[in-house]
């Protein structure tokens, strides 16, 4: 039986699958933790740790059966995080993650040595914190002595592609899909742009620095024996796994919230909302993401005193709109809108309102915030009237599923698979070698239908879109 490996390489952990490549039939699956070190606005990771947590996941997958044959395997990362290399292919420091904001400064310098129009042109995306190109920014600027050391940088699941390969001398190459979320490449010309390089550092050769963009199906090299496919963003594999059709959304819950779409257009918002990415098939993928998710029902849990399930029903058992109570979600500042510095506020509470209100507009303040970035997707041209996914470990949560479907006033769908990024990886794995995409992917339920009137669910998203403006500015 041919096998295909799908790999999630994620903030915390990665993941493998093992896939029968006919049928798409799960075989067996592995998981690793590695760590994340740093407090807000830190986060790093040493890259050498993502290949140790591969080892070990995968020696999890396939310890009832070590005479497993892979046909195929495939890479799925985190995007935007920096890995610097120097001559002799060594680690010159540890990664920089997505959701490390020190370089916000350095967004800002980015943006305004052009303007946000010109950046939203060249590339599709205005520069924010968590983008690659404002870590390079951040390098140069505060570590001179790393940053002439270094001589290649790539992404996450280009090095762990390039661990695949055998490392070294060997070639590192990255994919459209997370190419397009450097903020120096771009998903319209299918290119490096050479200007945002200069704007990072004019002396550098570039051409020899930066990993070659393979096409979405290429092989680009073994491993075991196996194929080795291109690799991807961990949102676009989320697409491949859910088999995204245009007109679709996906809204994801995870430590970060995402909600994207396919297009057969490129995107570019100089409101720096929606990100203009590629997707992994030769589409594309306008996108927005928060920083907060998640995180946000586990903290308001805990001041509640209660589990997450608890805390689910507590949200239930408050009217849409949590009696006119708001949070504005920014536990550790914000990716979209981009408020790097700020906090998390409760606006409108009184002495009327209950633990259900408070756990209510915790859910409310996460899910309007991807709500606003899905309005900004459609002011790109792009349209949603497709199914709506809820995927993460949000989706998880009756309460969540409920809420979203409340003020989106639509039918919300979730997967029946748990790992949708290792799925998608895996599909992508079985196109690499057998040169078309499966027919296999993930299969879907309704989660929930909409409860609230329309007028509850609109009124809900103004009161947070003003209380957001009234405090922030945005």
């Amino acid at each position: 039986m041919p096998v295909v490996i799908g790999v999630d390489s994620s903030t915390q952990s990665t993941k493998v699958e093992l896939r029968d490549l006919d049928s798409g039939e799960l075989v067996s699956t592995g998981r690793a933790a590695h760590p994340e070190t740093g407090t807000a606005p830190i986060s790093e990771t040493d890259p050498n740790e993502w290949f140790k947590a591969f080892n070990t996941a995968l020696e999890i997958a396939t310890a009832k059966n070590r005479q497993t044959k892979f046909a195929a395997i495939s890479v799925a990362g985190q995007q935007h995080g920096l890995v610097t290399l120097d001559r002799e292919h060594n680690v010159v420091r540890n990664a920089k993650l997505w959701n490390d904001t020190q370089s916000a400064p350095d967004a800002q310098w980015c943006v305004d040595q052009r303007g946000a129009a010109w950046w939203a042109e060249h590339v599709g995306s205005v520069p924010v914190a968590s983008f690659t190109v404002t870590k390079l920014s951040w390098i140069k600027r505060l570590e001179p002595q790393n940053w002439s050391r270094t001589t290649r940088v790539c992404l996450p699941h280009d090095y762990l592609s390039w661990q695949l390969r055998g490392g070294g001398a060997n070639e590192i190459t990255t994919d459209r899909g997370d190419a397009s979320g450097t903020g120096y490449w771009s998903a319209k010309t299918n290119e490096y742009d050479n200007e945002v390089l200069k704007i990072i550092d004019s002396k550098r050769d570039w051409s020899t620095a930066l990993p070659r963009v393979a096409s979405p199906l290429e092989q680009t090299g073994t491993w075991r024996d196996a194929v080795i496919g291109c690799g991807t963003g961990d949102n676009m594999a989320g697409a491949l796994g859910i088999g995204l059709k245009p007109g679709d959304v996906a809204i994801s819950l995870g430590t970060s919230g995402t909600v994207y779409a396919v297009s057969a257009t490129p995107t570019n918002d100089p409101s720096a909302a929606v990100a203009g990415f590629a997707d992994a098939t030769g589409a594309y993928l306008p996108l927005v993401c928060t920083l907060n998710a998640t995180k946000v029902f586990d903290k308001f849990a805990s001041v509640l005193n209660c589990d997450l399930p608890q805390f689910g029903e507590l949200a239930l058992g408050a009217e849409c709109g949590a009696n006119d109570l708001v949070l504005l979600p920014y536990l550790d500042g914000e990716r979209t809108p981009n408020l790097p510095n700020a906090r998390a506020t409760v606006v409108g509470l009184n002495g009327n309102h209950s633990r259900n209100d408070l756990a209510r507009a915790a859910i409310e303040g996460v899910i309007c915030g991807l709500l606003d970035g899905l309005a900004a997707i459609n002011k790109c041209g792009v349209k949603t009237n497709g199914r709506i996914f809820l995927l993460g470990g949000g989706s998880q949560s009756r309460a969540v599923c409920q809420i979203v479907a409340d003020l989106i006033n639509r039918e919300v769908n979730v997967l029946n698979e748990p790992e949708i990024v290792a799925l998608g990886a895996a599909r992508q794995a079985a196109a690499t070698l057998t040169g078309k995409w499966p027919a296999w992917q993930a299969s879907s339920k309704v989660a929930a239908q909409p409860i609230a009137t329309a007028g509850q669910s609109t009124a809900t998203r103004e009161r947070f879109a003003a209380a957001r403006f009234k405090n922030f500015g945005v």
